[in-house]
């Protein structure tokens, strides 16, 4: 079975006061470009295209759909391969040393999981390596 879902939230993002975005469609798929706290492109967000849109474009994690395999086993097979997995803030669940973070949140009436969340991501931000270590230097 597939998910999908439209988001009208954005990916877990850097703190920054001094931020832009450009955004567009590309065969459905949403797309960001974040320019946070400076003058070069910080992050790559996409978003599923939505209910009722079809798309040609694939968005794969290791061969796996981002937005139609259900999120709980797109984080297993990624457990799997050896990757961390912080599912600690669960709307926005992220792979830091992939520099991968995920949006679980949407406004549509979509299928959810029994903890409420959609099944599905809605949205993936791709960052720099270092790009949520912000995430856990809070944590002390």
């Amino acid at each position: 079975m597939s998910c999908t879902a439209t988001s009208a939230t954005r990916a877990l993002r850097r703190p920054s006061r001094n931020s832009a975005k450009a955004s567009w469609t590309l065969d459905h798929v949403g797309v960001q470009a974040l320019v946070e706290g400076g003058t070069h492109v910080t992050a790559i967000e996409l978003w599923w295209p939505g209910e009722g849109r079809i798309s040609s474009t694939r968005v794969l994690l290791e061969g796996d759909e981002v937005f139609t395999t259900p999120a709980q086993d797109l984080f297993r097979r990624a457990a799997e391969r050896g990757w961390t997995v912080d599912t600690s803030q669960p709307e926005y669940p992220v792979i830091p040393g992939a520099s991968l973070g995920f949006t679980r949140q949407t406004s549509r009436k979509v299928e959810r999981n029994t903890g409420g969340l959609p099944r599905c991501v809605t949205s993936v931000l791709v960052g720099g390596k270092d790009y949520y270590n912000h995430r856990y230097e809070e944590r002390g």
